[in-house]
């Protein structure tokens, strides 16, 4: 979100400053201010996860393992188990009713985000901090 804000804002340098490397030097500025502030922000989150995991309110410590074991079963039942289940009835000529569904647009949304998987992991690759 922060890089489709920054790029119309060094636009606009570029009609109120005509000094080349000043325009440069602004706009190399505003990148890293957001990426400053990006990384405080990610910072910051991380140490409301210690806390809230040091916890002994089962309530605020359990919370984040419970939303993981609920996304690894749904997914382990949708990609593993249930396709096993329907090789197994079909190889037996039986008839079951329909199996239900998930949602797997939102699972996956969620066991990303649990997983690390979103924008954080693109922008480390970018930086160069992991391979």
């Amino acid at each position: 979100m922060l890089t489709a804000l920054i790029g119309p804002v060094t636009g606009l340098l570029d009609k109120f400053i005509e000094d080349k490397d000043q325009k440069l030097a602004l706009a190399h500025e505003i990148a890293t201010m957001a990426e400053k502030q990006a990384h405080e922000v990610a910072i910051a989150q991380i140490e409301v996860n210690k806390i809230e995991a040091a916890s002994p309110s089962f309530f605020k410590s359990s919370w984040r393992p419970f939303i993981g074991w609920v996304c690894g079963v749904a997914f382990g039942y949708h990609f593993v188990l249930q396709p096993i289940i329907i090789f197994i009835v079909t190889l037996f000529g039986a008839e079951i009713p329909e199996l239900p569904e998930f949602d797997m647009a939102s699972l996956m949304t969620v066991l990303g985000g649990l997983l690390g998987l979103g924008s954080l992991r693109t922008y480390e690759k970018s930086k160069g901090l992991t391979k």
